[in-house]
């Protein structure tokens, strides 16, 4: 499989590139030291760029092709995972995947948006764009996690539900409605994580909960940078100043209020190494869960209601 290469990341490749040409050399000639010391520069130049993205950089490490999705977390953050399938009304939404799963000493019910890895797999996925049947299903499951006393992991990673004719046919605003009613209300711990793009409704209907965190290159938005430009300026060509206007990224969310923890990823994105992210993410869910863990169900409500209401709300002096 060809690697994805983003922009930014050239010099670092070519470097790359260098060092094994002189790692060919190797044979006749002595130049360890001068790999070494190349390896070091590598090192830092990679230090360097990731350390000052800029906000559309980080939504191209979000949109990473090889970035871990929804199912890559499940089979590998968590244990023993089930997959359970369809909304019970009209069909199986493989643009929003969950089931039953472990995490330490806690069993859970996981949702999240999945996309696919390929032309057949983004097809059959719908690119993780949910139809309401999606919505719910994942209802249905977080129905069944409070009736079981499950704690509810929720993995963001849309660029939006599903804009289609027969989507708002059948329901979609209503589908998304229904579940941000529903989670503003659940007597079990709910803990939403966005792993890659969190776009619009899409992401926030299954994306109310009392803790809201962010893996360090995702963002999360009301609308995307393209489709922002694309009112704005009538053109995609201003998407990077979009982004900065639009303030998207965990660190900016973090300081509004609006999530509350990142989760940092490895030097170069989750991608790069991940099973890294895999285990620091298993990690801070149990950490979250245990400072849950003591709420009674009522204070679970109140919390979550508290947390949302709060969002978007100022006092101005006359």
């Amino acid at each position: 499989m060809a690697q994805h290469i983003l922009d930014f990341e050239k010099p670092v490749i070519d470097l790359e590139k260098k060092i094994e040409e002189m790692r060919t050399l190797a044979g006749t000639l002595d130049i360890s030291d001068q790999i070494s010391d190349l390896e070091g520069k590598i090192e830092e130049l990679r230090l360097d760029i990731y350390s000052n993205l800029t906000r559309w950089q980080r939504i191209q490490i979000a949109r990473h092709p090889d970035r871990p999705y929804t199912l890559d977390y499940c089979l590998n953050t968590f244990s023993n995972f089930t997959e359970l399938h369809g909304d019970r009304m009209f069909r199986d939404d493989a643009a929003i995947v969950g089931g039953l799963a472990s995490l330490g000493r806690y069993n859970v019910v996981v949702i999240g948006h999945q996309k696919g890895r390929d032309t057949k797999s983004n097809v059959y996925r719908n690119f993780g764009m949910p139809n309401p049947e999606g919505y719910r299903k994942a209802k249905r499951l977080m129905q069944l996690a409070e009736k079981f006393r499950k704690p509810i992991i929720c993995l963001l990673d849309t660029q939006g539900a599903y804009p289609g004719i027969e989507a708002e046919d059948r329901g979609q605003a209503n589908a998304i409605a229904e579940n941000l009613l529903l989670m503003s209300s659940l007597k079990t711990p709910i803990v939403v994580v966005v792993i890659g793009e969190g776009a619009s409704g899409g992401a926030l209907g299954i994306g109310v909960g009392n803790r809201v965190l962010m893996l360090e290159n995702a963002w999360y938005s009301v609308i995307a940078p393209e489709s922002c430009s694309s009112i704005l300026w009538r053109s995609w060509d201003f998407k990077e100043q979009a982004a900065e206007a639009l303030r998207l990224t965990a660190s900016d969310l973090v300081e509004q209020g609006v999530a509350d923890r990142i989760i940092p990823e490895p030097i170069g994105g989750a991608h790069r190494l991940p099973n890294e992210i895999f285990a620091t993410l298993g990690k801070v869910l149990i950490e979250e869960l245990d400072a849950l863990a003591p709420l009674s169900d009522d204070a679970l409500v109140a919390q979550r209601r508290s947390k949302f209401a709060k969002l978007g709300v100022w006092t101005q002096d006359v």
